[in-house]
C-alpha cells in the first residue's frame, strides 16, 4: 500500500500507525532482533568489555563501556530504541568492538521502560549516565570534552533531547531513523504504554525545542523506511540548519530502519565511515 499524501492529520488512524509501524517494511523483525544480540555477543568477545555499571540507583540504571587504546580518546554513547518500550543495552552492543578498534571508546546505556516510566523520566535518566559519564571519564579513559551521543529510532528522539538542556557538553550527535516530534503517535497502539499528554508532546518533542548552541549533527536513515519516517528526519535536519548546526544528511541505500545500526562503527560501511569522520574528527 502506496503512502498517502499531505498533512499526517488528514489521514485514517489505520494509516498513521502503518507510517510509524517500521517493521511494515519488512517481511518478519525476528531476525533483526535476533541478530542484534547475536553482533553484541560477538563485539563482547572480540573486545573488552566493562559489563553493567551502575549510573544509578535502578536496578536498570547501568551501562555497558568499551575502552579504547588512548586515554583521550572520544567517546560514543549508544541509546537504543525500542518505542521507548522495549530493548535494552544488552542488544545495544554491536558497535563496540568495531569502535575500539578505532580509537573510539563506547558505551551503551541501560534505561527504564514504559509504561513502567513516563517519557520524562526516560530523558531524565539518559542524561543523568551521560552526567556519570562524563564524571568517570579519567577512570574509564575517554576525553570528557569530546562525548558524542548516538541513538536510532527512539534512541535518537533521547539523543536529541540531550542538546536541550545539555547534561554535559557534547561534541556531537548521529541520529538515526528517529522520531522528532511526537504529536503523531498520540492515539496510535504506539501511545498504550506512553499516554502522552499534551505537556509532554510539547515539551519532550525535539521539533519543537531550541536545540542551543550548535555541534556538528548526522541525520541519516534507510532506504527502505516508511514516508513519515524519513520525513521527520528531514524536517529535524532543517531545524538544526535554521538553528546554525553543520548538518550531514544521508538516506542509506538498501539498509531498512532495523538494519541501519549496523554500520554504525564500522568505517568499511557508508554510515560507519561518516560516523568516524564526525567523531575522530578535530579536537575542542
Amino acid at each position: 500500500m502506496a503512502s498517502l499524501q499531505g498533512d499526517w492529520r488528514a489521514w485514517p488512524l489505520a494509516e498513521r500507525e502503518r507510517e510509524y509501524s517500521p517493521s511494515s517494511r519488512i517481511d518478519d523483525i525476528g531476525p533483526f532482533i535476533a541478530a542484534y544480540g547475536a553482533r553484541s555477543r560477538a563485539a563482547e568477545a572480540r573486545a573488552r568489555v566493562l559489563k553493567d555499571l551502575a549510573w544509578g540507583e535502578r536496578p536498570d540504571e547501568t551501562l555497558d563501556f568499551f575502552p579504547a587504546a588512548a586515554p583521550d580518546a572520544p567517546l560514543l554513547v549508544f541509546i537504543h530504541g525500542g518505542y521507548w518500550q522495549e530493548l535494552s543495552k544488552e542488544e545495544s552492543l554491536f558497535a563496540g568492538a568495531d569502535c575500539a578498534a578505532n580509537g573510539v571508546a563506547f558505551a551503551a546505556i541501560n534505561y527504564s521502560l514504559a509504561p513502567a516510566v513516563r517519557l520524562g523520566r526516560i530523558v531524565d535518566q539518559c542524561r543523568r549516565a551521560l552526567a556519570w559519564l562524563q564524571g568517570e571519564a579519567g577512570r574509564l579513559g575517554f576525553d570528557p570534552r569530546r562525548i558524542h551521543v548516538a541513538g536510532s529510532s527512539a534512541g535518537a528522539h533521547l539523543a536529541t533531547m540531550m542538546l536541550t538542556p545539555r547534561p554535559v557538553p557534547l561534541a556531537g550527535l548521529v541520529l538515526l531513523s528517529g522520531v522528532f516530534d511526537l504529536e503523531p503517535l498520540a492515539g496510535t497502539y504506539i501511545d498504550e504504554a506512553l499516554r502522552l499528554d499534551d505537556h509532554e508532546i510539547a515539551t519532550l518533542s525535539p521539533q519543537r525545542l531550541d536545540p542551543g548552541a550548535p555541534l556538528p549533527v548526522l541525520v541519516a536513515w534507510g532506504e527502505n523506511e516508511t514516508g513519515e519516517f524519513k520525513r521527520q528526519s528531514r524536517d529535524y535536519a532543517a531545524h538544526l540548519r535554521r538553528a546554525g548546526f553543520t548538518v550531514g544528511e544521508d538516506e542509506i541505500p538498501v539498509v531498512n530502519h532495523f538494519d541501519i545500526v549496523f554500520g554504525l562503527g564500522d568505517p568499511a560501511t557508508r554510515l560507519g565511515r561518516a560516523v568516524m569522520d564526525q567523531v575522530q574528527g578535530g579536537r575542542p
